[in-house]
Formats: C-alpha cells, sequence, structure tokens
C-alpha cells in the first residue's frame, strides 16, 4: 500500500533533485549555444583570457603533482588527471569561454539557431582570448618562481613534458587533440545535467581525469604547457651561462 502525502505536506517531484534527462540536456545545450553566439566581443574575450588562465592554473596544478609521483604509471595519471580537472571546474562554474568546449555550439548551429558566421565569430575570439589567458598565466608563474619548487624538480617535469609534446607527430597529435576534445565536450554536456554545484564538480572530473591519464592531447593547455617549458628551458640556459661566467 503506497502512502500519500498528507494535505499541507510539501510535494517533491524527482525531477527537483535528479539530473536533467539527455533530451533535456540537449535542449539546454542548444539554448546555451544560442547565448555564447550572440555574447558581445568585449564579453566573450574576457571570460575567454579567464578561461584560458583557469586551464592554465589546472595544467600547472597537473605539473606539480605529477613531479616525483612514485605511485606508478597508472596511478600517477590517474592522481594528475583529477588535478587537471580544476581547470575546466573552474571554467564551468566560474562562467568561463573555452574554445574545446564551445564546440559544443555547433549544435545550435546544426538545429538552425545560429548561423555559420556566429559560430565561426564565437571560436575565432574565444580560441584567442584562451591563448591571450594562457601566455599570460605562463608569465605570472614565470615571475612567481614556481619551477623552483621540490629544489627545481617542478621546472624539470615542467621541460619535460613540453618536450614529449613537441615530440609527437602531426598526425598522432591530432588525433589525440579529436579524442581530448570529445573528454571535453562529454564533461560539459554532464555539467548540464548537474541541478548544483556538486553535480557539476562530480560530472565533470571523470572525463576530464580519463583524458590526461590517457595522454590525451589539449589544444588550449597547450598553450600554457609548451610556453611554460620554454621559459623554464631558456631561464635555465641563462642561470647556466652566467653561473659560466662568474
Amino acid at each position: 500500500m503506497t502512502s500519500t502525502p498528507s494535505a499541507g505536506s510539501p510535494s517533491i517531484s524527482p525531477s527537483d533533485h535528479d539530473a536533467y534527462a539527455p533530451r533535456e540536456i540537449a535542449h539546454r545545450v542548444e539554448a546555451l549555444g544560442v547565448r555564447k553566439a550572440q555574447a558581445d566581443t568585449t564579453t566573450l574575450l574576457v571570460l575567454a583570457v579567464l578561461a584560458g588562465a583557469f586551464i592554465s592554473l589546472g595544467a600547472l596544478f597537473f605539473t606539480v603533482v605529477v613531479t616525483k609521483a612514485s605511485l606508478g604509471f597508472g596511478v600517477n595519471r590517474l592522481v594528475g588527471g583529477a588535478a587537471f580537472s580544476l581547470g575546466l571546474i573552474l571554467v564551468v562554474i566560474g562562467g568561463g569561454e573555452l574554445f574545446t568546449g564551445n564546440n559544443l555550439i555547433a549544435m545550435a548551429w546544426a538545429s538552425g539557431r545560429i548561423g555559420l558566421r556566429d559560430l565561426l565569430r564565437n571560436w575565432t575570439l574565444v580560441y584567442a582570448g584562451n591563448v591571450i589567458g594562457c601566455l599570460g598565466t605562463v608569465g605570472l608563474v614565470v615571475l612567481a618562481n614556481v619551477d623552483a619548487l621540490g629544489g627545481g624538480d617542478v621546472g624539470a617535469t615542467a621541460i619535460q613534458i613540453a618536450k614529449g609534446k613537441a615530440a609527437l607527430g602531426f598526425v598522432e597529435a591530432f588525433a589525440r587533440g579529436i579524442l581530448c576534445n570529445a573528454f571535453v565536450c562529454l564533461a560539459v554536456w554532464l555539467a548540464m545535467s548537474a541541478r548544483s554545484t556538486t553535480d557539476m564538480v562530480l560530472a565533470i572530473a571523470p572525463p576530464i581525469t580519463a583524458f590526461v591519464a590517457i595522454g590525451l592531447e589539449h589544444s588550449i593547455a597547450n598553450w600554457f604547457f609548451l610556453p611554460y617549458g620554454i621559459a623554464v628551458t631558456v631561464l635555465d640556459e641563462a642561470d647556466t651561462e652566467f653561473d659560466a661566467e662568474s
């Protein structure tokens, strides 16, 4: 026998707490895509710069966490991936504009709600803003001398990461980039099912942790990893030359 709520008691529908259904997520993603495509240039650029900085912070967190890690290859990558998740969590909850996540705007274009010009405008502005945010963060991290942490081990890790990425062939890097973007879009898609901040964090972390653990390539994060590795290398060489001259 099922009980019925008494008069005056609050009626709670399962939908008040459950995740949005896939069909509802699709509608939400399309509506968000329209808003993003129609945003003014200044707003897009500012939020894109912030997103680039957020992703860079996640990349820096990853670099520090995997430095001298001794848990074994797979577990080290898993822990590093969890650390890197910070980047997209900050973007989604903080409201940044990230190129890889904004690829989902294609849904609004495919449904005819925005034009191709609007789509390309958003991607171009956001990508440019992301790059600026990453490079600006590299400058601040260098000034903060973060590479000196662990007796210089963090800097050594940054150089190793950059060398590994630079050594990838074009086809390999491109394929890894596509797979990475699939994971990022899935993370954003799952986040759109959330009804709370906690839900968003729990939805974002697994796909991002997975792509990092697998070793895929994030096109925006690489604007931090590669320039930072180059900057640390240049600084190390300059210090070596100075010591030799002294």
